[in-house]
């Protein structure tokens, strides 16, 4: 089996395992899965930035942004107040941040963003865990 076809069973893994813990999350548990997923698609994106594969690069930031603009689109504009607005204003920061990666290939854009979402998800699991 060629790494291509090793990659290709491995994201059809990944599919139905996100699809399995989305459908048995409340609404705070699945946005920690979508944070996970995001997370760990940054950190593809990394490793093919650091071993030149642009193609699939391209393809890991497009998921990450795309989780990025859900996540911002689930927000509730209307009752949320400053929380909400903050965290617009960060998942936009965290949009552009890597929008600018794509093109500059700089990996320390990476690394910021996931630092930011990792601080983000800890306060999602610390409501999480006390709703649960």
């Amino acid at each position: 089996m060629t790494a291509y076809g090793m990659n290709e069973n491995y994201d059809s893994y990944r599919m139905i395992d996100l699809e399995s813990k989305a459908a048995s999350s409340s609404p705070y548990e699945l946005v920690l899965v979508l944070f996970d997923g995001l997370l760990d698609e940054l950190a593809r994106a990394r490793g093919h930035i650091e071993h030149k594969r642009y193609q699939q690069k391209g393809r890991s930031l497009e998921k990450c942004l795309n989780i990025l603009n859900g996540l911002n689109g689930a927000l509730d504009y209307e009752s949320g107040g400053e929380t909400v607005q903050g965290l617009a204003r960060l998942y936009d920061y965290c949009i552009y941040r890597l929008s600018d990666v794509s093109v500059s290939l700089e990996v320390a854009g990476i690394d910021e963003v996931v630092r930011l979402l990792g601080i983000l998800r800890e306060g999602w699991e610390g409501v999480s865990a006390a709703r649960g």
